[in-house]
């Protein structure tokens, strides 16, 4: 399986602090790739470098086959970035963000797109009504699919689901997974452990600046022996994967 994303050896220091000492990882095209970490990991800083937003101190990052410093444009051209806060117009409808967002890509057949994409993501009944009568599920997964105007074949989420209920990160969780079942490459920033566990086909987690782990959940969890518990097997979860590499005290991975 071809590679969409490689990083090798990425360094950012702000003055006398370093957020990446030397992070390398790959992305599988059309996987989902966690990338897992307490806060001030440095998650955030690796998503801005890859999409261009930010100049790394050291190392390289290649998305879609472009160099992210040499080819900047081209990087730009092959990806969407949603953040932590849906970037929706509250003031028009679902269908009117959507068109919108084509007819300032220049794509024929706007509403088509728009059409196309309420569908996709569940929201057609809601497509005529104002953002503003959204609840936080249908605002993220609307800005889900404005991101995917265009057909990027790399998507950035960076802690897609912060501040949302459960019910709304379950719809969310379930838009991400029809984006890699269509082909999408997904990098995934997330500070809940559940979150990897339920959505990547890999994890990894940054600790102090590195990557100290990278694996399949399965490879992860082998990592630490079962636990007895009354005399029944019980296999370890992400989460105590997390907190014996990463330290108890950090219970709040962002």
């Amino acid at each position: 399986m071809s590679q969409t994303i490689r990083v090798r050896g990425l360094e950012k220091s702000y003055k006398e602090l370093k957020v990446l000492r030397g992070v390398d990882f790959e992305v599988a095209r059309g996987s989902i790739f966690a990338l897992l970490g307490s806060n001030g990991a440095g998650k955030t800083t690796v998503v801005r470098i890859l999409s261009t937003l930010l100049k790394a101190d050291a190392g390289t990052g290649v998305v879609n086959g472009f160099d992210v410093a040499a080819q900047p444009a081209k990087v730009r051209e092959s990806i969407s970035l949603t953040g932590q806060f849906a970037a929706v117009d509250e003031i028009l409808t679902g269908r009117e963000n959507l068109v919108m967002v084509a007819r300032l890509r220049h794509l024929k057949d706007a509403g088509k797109i728009a059409d196309d994409l309420l569908e996709r993501f569940s929201l057609t009944d809601a497509g005529a009504r104002r953002v503003a009568t959204y609840s936080g599920g249908m605002r993220r997964r609307l800005d889900i699919a404005m991101s995917l105007i265009g057909n990027p074949p790399v998507i950035f989420l960076d802690e897609p689901t912060t501040g949302l209920d459960p019910q709304a990160r379950l719809e969310v969780w379930a838009s991400v997974r029809e984006l890699a079942s269509q082909g999408t490459t997904v990098l995934l920033t997330t500070q809940y452990l559940d979150e990897a566990e339920q959505l990547a086909d890999r994890i990894a987690i940054l600790h102090e600046g590195k990557i100290i782990v990278n694996g399949t959940l399965t490879e992860l969890k082998q990592l630490l022996p079962p636990a007895k518990v009354e005399y029944i097997e019980k296999q370890p979860t992400l989460e105590d994967v997390f907190l014996t590499l990463v330290g108890a005290d950090s219970k709040d991975p962002r």
